[in-house]
């Protein structure tokens, strides 16, 4: 069954205040979506690009999301191999699984290298990354080489390299199956496809997912809180129940990056209730 926004909201009690004061006393102890669905709420920590590490960490704890993908703001690119691992220990510290860092860009075969050194000095299960098609080859054998997978992330409108993921499955499907998909349902949506026919579409190789909403299918980027967007989102949830993903479902709220904390709050709210409701 589907609901509308304020349907939703009726029946489960919340509002964007509710979500915010839930958060304001503790953290959650028990991730809802621990029993019936396989994936894990995380962040994909571009949402705090403005603000500290130690500020990422604290949000996170605030709002129970137990899992992180690192911008290189948070975890510097070019640091070096002991500073790398000193943030990565202060994140498992603080109980929150660090498992991959992105989105980072690869140009040359440089970065390339730079990229899989970076990612094997934090201990990463995976990097979120887009590579220049002529690397593939390179990446393709540092796959193997460190048993370290790859999820590209496509980009909607206006990328020349990864769009969509199905460009993304072009110049992959030939490759080791370590190398699969961020899929950012916002930029799916911007392009006019249907966010929850590709994540089961792309399942076998369904590494990452970018959680988010947005208002319409422009070039713009258009991003707002989880629920007030056009974005099915109770189809997506649905969705992966059934192709019972087990990643991070990671949050990336774009809008307000000064202040992401009340629409962060508000998405994960609204995410939790259409999980308890499923």
């Amino acid at each position: 069954m589907n609901y509308t926004r304020n349907e939703f909201l009726k029946l489960t009690g919340l509002s964007a205040a509710g979500a915010i004061a839930v958060t304001s006393g503790s953290s959650f102890i028990k991730d809802p979506a621990a029993s019936d669905f396989k994936f894990t709420l995380g962040l994909a920590s571009y949402t705090t690009r403005n603000f500290s590490l130690d500020d990422t960490i604290k949000m996170m704890l605030r709002l129970g999301l137990t899992s992180v993908s690192l911008k290189d703001k948070h975890m510097p690119l070019d640091a070096s191999a002991d500073d790398i691992k000193k943030t990565a220990d202060k994140v498992r510290s603080a109980g929150l699984n660090l498992y991959g860092a992105g989105v980072i860009y690869m140009k040359t075969a440089k970065e390339v290298e730079n990229t899989f050194a970076y990612a094997t000095s934090a201990g990463l299960e995976m990097i979120i990354g887009v590579p220049n098609h002529e690397l593939l080859p390179l990446v393709n054998e540092k796959v193997i080489s460190t048993n370290m997978k790859l999820a590209i992330h496509n980009h909607g409108p206006g990328d020349k390299l990864y769009a969509s993921p199905d460009d993304v499955y072009e110049k992959i499907k030939s490759l080791d199956k370590r190398i699969g998909f961020c899929i950012d349902i916002g930029h799916v949506q911007r392009l006019h496809q249907n966010p929850a026919a590709m994540l089961e579409k792309y399942k076998d190789r369904l590494f990452d997912i970018h959680m988010k909403d947005v208002v319409g299918e422009t070039e713009e980027n258009s991003p707002v809180e989880n629920g007030r967007g056009i974005i099915d989102i109770p189809k997506v949830l649905k969705t992966l129940k059934k192709i019972k993903y087990k990643g991070n479902l990671a949050f990336e709220y774009e809008k307000d990056g000064n202040d992401p904390f009340p629409g962060l709050a508000e998405s994960v709210g609204y995410v939790r209730g259409v999980i308890k409701m499923i």
